[in-house]
């Protein structure tokens, strides 16, 4: 990601500072991430994915040719890490796919919630647990998930989740993020 942020940070003919600003993110930590030293949130890649009018997946992959078919075997998922150990971790699906208008990944929620702020981004996910029991935190609901379940809602509502028990857990995330949605538009649950 770090080259390709550069190449296509200077294509836009955007400065570190005006990227920085439009992504709401400091000036040092987007160099940061350009040189590598840092991963960014998928929050913070979507934000930034908007700001140089590209697919989230040409920040993660090497291949950007656009396919009508992609497979992307287990072993092949591009990881996105995040800047707390304790955190979430995710493996990015499809990324060598440009122009698509669903950005799919696969997170294995930690057990603690300490390390994990709540998130919220544009455009609307969809949460199916593979393996596990999860609990997905809203402000104002937690939902418990058992294997084969799953949610679907808006992005821009705060959330945050966590594994349940000592098993491992492993979530299927697929975000719709509609660059014609309001930015600012959070809505409340009902």
């Amino acid at each position: 990601m770090t080259s390709r942020l550069r190449v296509l940070r200077k294509q836009n003919r955007l400065s570190l500072d005006a990227l920085a600003e439009q992504v709401g993110v400091t000036k040092s930590y987007l160099s940061k991430v350009e040189r590598g030293l840092s991963v960014p949130s998928i929050s913070t890649a979507l934000k930034l994915a908007r700001a140089l009018r590209v697919d989230v997946g040409r920040l993660f992959s090497e291949e950007v040719e656009p396919e009508l078919i992609t497979v992307v075997r287990a072993g092949e998922r591009t990881p996105i890490g995040t800047d707390t150990p304790e955190g979430p971790h995710y493996e990015g699906i499809a990324t060598g796919l440009s122009g698509k208008r669903m950005v799919p990944f696969v997170m294995y929620p930690p057990e603690d919630l300490t390390g994990s702020p709540y998130k919220s981004h544009a455009g609307e996910e969809f949460f199916f647990v593979h393996a596990g029991e999860v609990e997905l935190e809203f402000p104002e609901r937690t939902i418990t998930l058992g294997t084969g379940d799953s949610v679907y809602f808006n992005a821009g509502l705060p959330h945050r989740s966590r594994r349940l028990g000592a098993d491992p857990a492993t979530v299927l995330i697929v975000i719709h993020d509609d660059p014609a949605q309001p930015a600012d538009r959070v809505p409340a649950l009902p």
